[in-house]
């Protein structure tokens, strides 16, 4: 899908208490497929029996639905779901100690609506309104691997990941039965050992202590090419201080890697940089080595290939 048009679909929630009802009731039967990556087998159960933490998958469509299933998943508690407007993110407590995992989605009374809307003009969503975020809170201390759609993307310990599966990016999919978008898959697993290099840390040190994510900065963009390995692009973006989510796309790049990043600017709600840019036009101003004025409030976003 088109990821150079943004809109603001956030400002106007007519009824935010139906929707965060509505979005409670998140664990569906999955209702499409995309990119596809190796599911987690039997054997896959039965290896991590009685370990500390094996393997766990969140699977979720950009219809609302999310399913938790491996052998872990018993590691796995809720840690809410709420109503997000603007681009903006929700702040859930991590505690220590445990890994932090955070979908975006469209609240269910949106995409019952939609689904309706599909139905009868499948070329034209309807108009979108506010998202949600559901966190969820794995019990592990140990360094895992995240693999977004089968690929890697991150080492994860005592941190948080997120994936935006409402992004234009992602390919909000829809067919003529309102029941067409893809599944997005984000698998947890363990353990790898200490590898060189193996984590990217998030921010820690003095630069980033005490950032006040209220409050409009300063950004240098980086120089991201199609093609790049999510793990320096997420080095790059984290020494900024800038939070990140992921989201998945198939083709334009080769799988597993980064397709490009939209940073978050300031001044409108869902204004972003997009590096490389899009169909290859610069934007003054908006290019590489360009210091621009971001919103820390919103996540920074690297689109994987899948």
């Amino acid at each position: 899908m088109r990821t150079h048009r943004h809109h603001n679909p956030h400002a106007h929630p007519r009824h935010p208490a139906t929707l965060v009802a509505g979005a409670a009731s998140l664990v569906t039967t999955l209702l499409g497929t995309g990119c596809t990556s190796a599911p987690i087998t039997a054997a896959d159960e039965t290896k991590g029996a009685g370990a500390a933490f094996s393997a766990v998958r969140f699977e979720a469509d950009a219809l609302g639905g999310i399913q938790v299933s491996g052998a872990s998943r018993t590691t796995v508690a809720p840690a809410g779901t709420h109503v997000v407007a603007a681009g903006r993110t929700h702040p859930f407590a991590r505690p220590a100690g445990k890994l932090l995992v955070v979908l975006r989605h469209w609240p269910r009374a949106r995409t019952e609506r939609a689904s309706r809307a599909a139905a009868r003009a499948p070329e034209m969503p309807p108009p979108d309104e506010v998202q949600a975020e559901t966190g969820f809170l794995v019990d592990t201390a140990q360094w895992v691997r995240a693999d977004l759609d089968g690929h890697p993307v991150q080492w994860l310990r005592r941190d948080t990941i997120r994936i935006d599966t409402t992004n234009p990016a992602a390919g909000d999919l829809w067919d003529s039965t309102g029941s067409g978008s893809r599944l997005v898959r984000l698998t947890l697993s363990a353990p790898h050992g200490g590898r060189s290099g193996q984590p990217t840390s998030p921010p820690s040190g003095p630069a980033c202590a005490g950032q006040d994510q209220r409050t409009n900065r300063s950004a240098v963009l980086p120089a991201v090419a199609t093609g790049a390995p999510v793990t320096d692009v997420l080095a790059s973006l984290r020494s900024q201080c800038l939070k990140v989510q992921y989201v998945s796309h198939p083709g334009g790049a080769r799988p597993g890697t980064v397709r490009q990043i939209q940073v978050p600017l300031a001044g409108q709600p869902l204004a972003v940089a997009v590096v490389p840019p899009l169909d290859g036009i610069d934007v003054p101003g908006r290019t590489p080595g360009s210091t621009v004025r971001v919103d820390p409030g919103r996540p920074a976003t690297i689109v994987v290939t899948c």
